[in-house]
């Protein structure tokens, strides 16, 4: 992409999860794939588009998984909500020592590691040209990452949501396991609530669809696949309504 031309969207979200941090390694931070992503970032916003991101927390905690093994669930998110914190940290780590100025936002306050979340800040930030990182969910438990996300994209007038996942797309079925899953160009939320694609949770969905939001689901791993998406290039699934 030439930078005389226009990227498709001037402000986006860009949602991952923490497991895509991990890189080869089976838990935690791989340092190598943190600096990946934040160039692909970086990339991005050299372009002059606005940028979010929330960051899930599954590489370190997930809430849910701790629940499931007895623990008290509000208890369990909570502690997922910090791992995100975590992550959102070595995320801006990793872009400033690219040059791109970011701010780390809290749900749950923690003033000496992240600014609160208060919404015209924030979006005096991404005004700026900072990329804002949301972290710590909503703040609430029993709320996924993805619900999260979906609620500060709105907030923020963001005009998509960016889903980065190991595949280029939402298929049918897993095409990992199957290879004649069929990947959709274009689906609707609807679709995705009724065929239980996995594209975000049902709230997330819902949230989206409520608010005509876009959620663009795309290969993390395609090196300048979140640059080339906003050329108009790639190979990446649009949800819509």
């Amino acid at each position: 992409m030439r930078d005389s031309e226009q990227p498709t969207y001037q402000r986006v979200l860009l949602k991952i999860s923490g497991e895509a941090l991990m890189g080869d390694a089976g838990y935690g931070l791989n340092p190598p794939t943190v600096e990946r992503i934040a160039r692909e970032v970086k990339s991005v916003h050299d372009l002059g588009v606005e940028i979010c991101m929330v960051i899930g927390g599954g590489n370190i905690f997930r809430g849910l998984a701790g629940a499931a093994q007895g623990m008290e669930r509000t208890t369990a998110d909570y502690m997922g909500m910090l791992a995100t914190v975590m992550n959102a940290l070595a995320m801006q780590s990793a872009l400033e020592a690219e040059g791109v100025y970011t701010r780390v936002i809290s749900a749950i306050r923690m003033d000496e590691v992240a600014e609160p979340y208060i919404r015209r800040r924030a979006v005096r930030h991404l005004e700026k040209k900072r990329v804002c990182i949301f972290a710590a969910g909503t703040g609430n438990p029993y709320f996924t990452t993805d619900t999260a996300a979906t609620l500060r994209a709105n907030e923020m007038a963001c005009e998509a949501i960016f889903k980065g996942t190991k595949v280029d797309g939402v298929y049918d079925k897993d095409p990992k396991k199957f290879p004649d899953a069929k990947r959709y160009e274009t689906v609707t939320y609807d679709e995705c609530l009724q065929k239980h694609l996995g594209v975000m949770d049902a709230s997330a969905i819902a949230l989206a669809r409520d608010n005509s939001l876009p959620i663009i689901v795309f290969s993390l791993d395609e090196p300048g696949g979140f640059r080339g998406i906003l050329a108009g290039q790639g190979t990446y699934t649009k949800v819509h309504g």
